[in-house]
């Protein structure tokens, strides 16, 4: 990182001094790494990892192959991080790099000193207001010390067959890595809220999320359409759809595009986002505070209880002891239960039997 003096932003926001990151930290995002460090083997594969990683060759290796923002290089870019730092109170100012990939990324890594890297296709991609909000995201990312579990996270999924000396096993690596993922997913929700408060810019948020998904051809694009999608993409058809939603997310790093825009939009609407911007935030004076690990537990369950996704209305009847999850799911897959007189929803909350599948032991 760089020392820097505060700059006032090019436009006029308003600036959160002494925020804490529990102001936009997703609950969600709180629960997954908890349970990501109480992971079997997760403290031993961190401390090796960390071993191997030298803040100075990361440092060197960008220094050599990428161009570092300054006041003569990328400027607005630079301008930009300096903005989000000074918006969002972070004193020392993360380096940012730009790299020659088409590939839209942008990313922020290190152990000690993140560093936030973007690629030539994202700053190719998105307007002004766009990129601040997601170099915005970056800098939440380095203030929530996700940096850390970034560079794990890719240092395991780019390099896990030369690290089989690691005492654990190839099968516990796995499971790191899936654990890591699930946890960024999380983060991402996290961070998507700082660029927002980076950039006070919703539509501007919302334009770089759905530029994700469809590129850059913005007029034939349009954000209320693609909120739509994101409900129809909630709602999903049946319990089949659910449970392939689950199946296409466990590969990926971050959520989906529509995922991310409805989240944003729901959480820029809410009492929260107001308060932060009219001054009343959790400082970071004020930390730690072991509310949060509640707001994490009471957030899951919310979710499960108003999710439209028929998958969770299974798993709803499965904790009022309506049927078994093997069952439904069989049965749902199988027809079954269309044969022997159930409504085939899955989701139904009436506890009948019907189907058959209140009785079966296929757990």
């Amino acid at each position: 990182m760089t020392d820097t003096t505060a700059k006032t932003p090019s436009r006029r926001r308003e600036r959160f001094p002494g925020i804490s990151t529990r102001a936009w930290e997703h609950p969600a995002d709180r629960s997954a790494l908890v349970a990501l460090r109480r992971l079997t083997g997760f403290d031993d594969i961190l401390k090796k990892l960390a071993g191997l990683v030298s803040e100075r060759a990361i440092r060197l290796m960008f220094l050599a192959t990428a161009v570092k923002t300054s006041e003569r290089q990328f400027p607005e870019l630079h301008d930009m991080v300096r903005d989000a730092a000074y918006v969002l109170d972070l004193e020392q100012v993360p380096d940012l790099y730009v790299t020659q990939d088409p590939t839209v990324n942008a990313y922020c890594i290190g152990i000690d000193t993140p560093v936030i890297v973007v690629t030539s296709g994202l700053v190719e991609l998105l307007d002004e207001e766009e990129l601040r909000s997601v170099i915005g995201h970056e800098v939440g990312h380095a203030m929530s010390g996700h940096a850390v579990y970034r560079t794990m996270l890719m240092i395991l999924t780019n390099i896990a067959t030369r690290i089989a000396w690691v005492p654990l096993g190839n099968l516990a690596i796995t499971a790191i890595i899936t654990a890591l993922k699930e946890w960024f997913r999380k983060a991402e929700l996290s961070s998507d809220r700082a660029g927002l408060l980076a950039g006070q810019d919703l539509q501007a948020s919302m334009r770089a999320l759905m530029k994700l998904a469809g590129g850059h051809n913005l007029a034939e694009m349009n954000v209320d359409a693609f909120l739509e999608q994101a409900e129809e993409y909630e709602k999903a058809g049946d319990l089949r759809d659910g449970v392939l939603k689950v199946l296409q997310v466990l590969p990926q790093t971050h959520p989906f595009a529509v995922v991310r825009v409805a989240q944003l939009k729901k959480w820029a609407e809410s009492d929260d986002y107001r308060s932060i911007l009219a001054g009343a935030y959790p400082r970071r004076s004020d930390d730690p505070d072991t509310e949060q690990w509640k707001a994490a537990a009471e957030h899951y369950t919310t979710s499960v209880k108003e999710s439209k996704d028929p998958l969770m209305g299974l798993l709803r009847d499965v904790a009022g002891g309506a049927a078994t999850v093997g069952g439904k799911l069989r049965d749902t897959f199988t027809g079954s239960g269309n044969r022997n007189g159930s409504s085939g929803s899955g989701a139904s909350g009436t506890g009948s039997s019907g189907n058959g599948a209140s009785g079966s032991s296929d757990n």
